[in-house]
């Protein structure tokens, strides 16, 4: 290491559908943010990201378009994905970090991406300052999050619920033996619950409150407890203000198609695995991770389904970004699960 070396930052992202995490290396995690952006379309300004910019949703007027750049886990607009990663960056900055550029960056990406789609991510951080990029699989990451020994010849069953896709992959010998990516995972559901209002209730409402409703009442089993929530949005027929209150066992049915639709492909991924590896997972059980984990009894639902003691890792919104905390951390330790075949990089 050069004497400038100790000028720059070694930084992790997590760059997810629903949100972006930044972990700066020996600093913690420093950004936790939604991934959203506010444009003015008359001056092509940048008005906000992340938290601010979320508070915007389905309340701009029309010159103001409030961005979700990333669809899928997929870079949808590549122009406010670099914006939104140079501001969080910059953010970065304004604490003294990174303020001469940013070395290495570690991003994680769902599995199965082409090359033209991780050619995007790589570029869209290249773009926003850092000097080189080198990429991880989220379920990788999450497995490391989580504390499993995924170096060593087991298998390591994780399920990554995210934003815009559900990653499901056994890992064994720092490696995906067998994975299985999905895109129903928390958007798709928030759209269902949309649509169900909709067509049930005649009531229109927006993802913010799809999303509440998902978090405050949404259960994958029956629950012992009531729960209720007032949900207030726009009467189809009259176009007037209107308020009504869903019950979870009314909720419970518009998540038992996703959540059976997941179910069924941990069980393909099983069916797919080598039979000693699955012999590990009776041992080890399945791990969930990502904001889908939160769902009332989906660990239940699932251990009920597939016959495998099913567990919730510790602070599942994190356990991504805490994976690749541990490799910028150390990185000569586990740098054998990145892609290192052709690292992109620019010369600082």
């Amino acid at each position: 290491m050069s004497f400038f070396d100790n000028f720059f930052e070694d930084i992790g992202i997590d760059l997810g559908t629903a949100n972006c995490l930044i972990y700066v290396k020996d600093k913690g995690i420093l950004i936790d943010e939604p991934s959203v952006a506010a444009l003015n379309t008359k001056t092509n300004q940048i008005l906000a990201v992340g938290h601010e910019a979320k508070k915007m949703l389905g309340r701009t007027p029309p010159h103001i378009n409030v961005i979700r750049p990333l669809v899928g886990g997929v870079i949808s607009d590549f122009e406010m994905t670099r914006e939104m990663i140079h501001s969080f960056l910059k953010k970065l900055n304004e604490q003294n970090i990174g303020r001469f550029g940013f070395r290495k960056a570690i991003l994680s990406i769902p599995n199965n991406l082409t090359e033209v789609e991780r050619k995007s991510v790589e570029d869209a951080a290249l773009s926003a300052g850092c000097s080189k990029v080198f990429l991880i699989e989220s379920p990788v990451a999450a497995a490391l999050g989580a504390g499993l020994l995924i170096e060593e010849p087991q298998a390591s069953l994780i399920v990554d619920i995210g934003g815009g896709t559900t990653d499901i992959a056994v890992i064994s010998m720092s490696g995906i033996v067998v994975s299985k990516t999905l895109k129903i995972a928390g958007d798709r559901i928030n759209e269902e619950i949309i649509r169900f209002m909709r067509d049930e209730f005649k009531l229109i409402i927006g993802d913010l409150t799809a999303e509440n409703i998902k978090i405050s009442v949404g259960s994958a089993l029956p629950l012992d407890e009531r729960l209720e929530i007032a949900v207030r949005g726009r009467d189809l027929t009259s176009g007037l203000p209107r308020e009504i209150i869903i019950k979870n066992s009314q909720i419970r049915i518009v998540l038992a198609r996703l959540l059976k639709t997941i179910v069924e492909s941990i069980a393909e991924v099983i069916e797919e695995t080598p039979p000693e590896l699955v012999g590990d997972m009776l041992d080890r059980g399945i791990f969930l991770c990502g904001g889908g984990a939160l769902i009332r009894g989906l660990d239940e639902a699932i251990k009920k389904e597939i016959g495998v003691e099913t567990r919730i890792v510790e602070e599942p919104l994190t356990c991504v970004i805490r994976g690749i905390g541990k490799i910028v951390d150390d990185f000569e330790r586990y740098k054998n699960v990145l892609n290192l075949s052709s690292p992109t990089q620019i010369n600082l």
